[in-house]
């Protein structure tokens, strides 16, 4: 089939509820994607940070492999040898205690919100029902009903309540807001290091640490959420690692599982995880053995091939060579290992969108997030080279 017919039948067939670029993948290896017309692209977006190990990296597809032929399915009603493994190696890596696998990040975040609330009436003495989350403006944990309930996005939440209670959200990076919204019913304050989906925005130096001590100071859970910023993405194992803090409630996901299989978990202490009980919380596919079996692979090759390490040279190259570029549209280039971020002056004719097309158009995949942002995420395996190749590519979809 042509391009033009996939997409007619995708847009015929299928919600609107993506506004993809017109490039009909069909093969990827490493950094680079290929369409069904044979044309190669640099991806920029590694799935929103899901393939930070590169396309089909073979030895998690081997891992993949070699698991579907012994066993792919059992339920947590029983219990498999790998599921004990990936705790036991995910602990290690992560200074954790306890971990919950589920499937997607959504339902990590969900997950969250239910041991800390658990934990506020069983431990803290929150009254029944009266729990209180805090959460950011701008933030970006998912796009189940409970999660949109607490977004600022008008775009992800209406026509789409009523919403559950219980959810106050401040300024992102204001740690003063933090500690004028804690109130006695306060279980938990949750955050990206780095949000994300808003368009890559770093919070000011210290805020995550004066947000640990807010937060200990006044008996509350603090849950980060690492779905996109953990396991290499900013240079180090996890974001909250730059600031020399550790979460009480860490979310991870995405590039768990190398972008083979949906894994994602919630990484603990005994007192908030050690509260739930059986029957209390589940998933029939949280903690398959291929979902275990395919993420300690993805962890291994992180660590053994110094993809994190990577990430952290390559972004600091990367981001220099993006500030280098002048162009009366760029606003600001910002980011944080191979987490970068080019904003362009509100304003600016086709915004984002229409860079994003260029480039496109001359070999490279990226995508814009709320209009005036392009967003740069390439695997952690991206070489100078690699950089010195796209950076040509920006250059030409800027006109310098």
């Amino acid at each position: 089939m042509t391009a033009e017919t996939y997409i007619e039948i995708e847009d015929k067939l299928g919600a609107h509820n993506y506004k993809p670029l017109d490039a009909i993948l069909s093969r990827g290896e490493g950094i680079w994607v290929w369409d069904v017309d044979g044309n190669r692209y640099m991806d920029c977006l590694s799935a929103y940070s899901a393939v930070n190990q590169g396309h089909c990296h073979p030895k998690i597809r081997q891992a993949m492999l070699d698991q579907s032929q012994r066993m792919t399915l059992t339920s947590r009603a029983f219990r498999n040898d790998q599921l004990a493994l990936f705790y036991q190696e995910l602990c290690e890596m992560t200074h954790s205690h306890k971990v919950l696998p589920m499937n997607s990040g959504a339902e990590a975040v969900e997950t969250a919100v239910k041991c800390v609330r658990k934990w506020g009436y069983e431990t803290k003495g929150v009254p029944e029902n009266q729990a209180e989350v805090i959460v950011c403006d701008n933030n970006f944990h998912g796009r189940t009903l409970a999660i949109i309930g607490f977004s600022t996005d008008e775009n992800a939440r209406k026509n789409f309540g009523p919403f559950a209670p219980g959810f106050i959200s401040i300024p992102f990076g204001d740690a003063d807001a933090l500690e004028s919204a804690i109130t006695p019913n306060t279980v938990a304050f949750m955050v990206e290091p780095i949000q994300g989906e808003a368009g890559v925005i770093i919070p000011p130096v210290g805020y995550l640490k004066k947000v640990r001590e807010i937060c200990t100071r006044n008996n509350v859970i603090l849950i980060l959420d690492e779905i996109q910023t953990g396991l290499g993405r900013t240079g180090k194992l996890l974001a909250e690692e730059h600031d020399g803090i550790e979460a009480d409630l860490t979310l991870i996901g995405k590039a768990l599982s190398g972008g083979f299989y949906p894994v994602s978990a919630v990484l603990s202490s005994e007192a908030v995880l050690g509260l739930l009980q059986p029957g209390q919380h589940g998933s029939t596919f949280g903690g398959n053995p291929l979902a275990c079996a395919v993420a300690r692979m993805a962890l291994k090759v992180l660590t053994e091939e110094n993809m994190i390490e990577n990430a952290e040279k390559m972004g600091a190259y990367f981001l220099d060579e993006l500030k280098k570029i002048s162009h009366p549209a760029i606003k600001e280039v910002r980011g944080r290992g191979l987490m970068i971020a080019v904003e362009l002056v509100e304003g600016t004719e086709g915004g984002a969108r229409a860079i994003c097309e260029k480039l496109m158009g001359i070999g490279m995949l990226c995508k814009e997030t709320h209009t005036h942002t392009i967003r740069f995420a390439p695997p952690l395996i991206i070489t100078q080279a690699d950089i010195d190749w796209a950076m040509d590519k920006i250059k030409t979809a800027f006109g310098v």
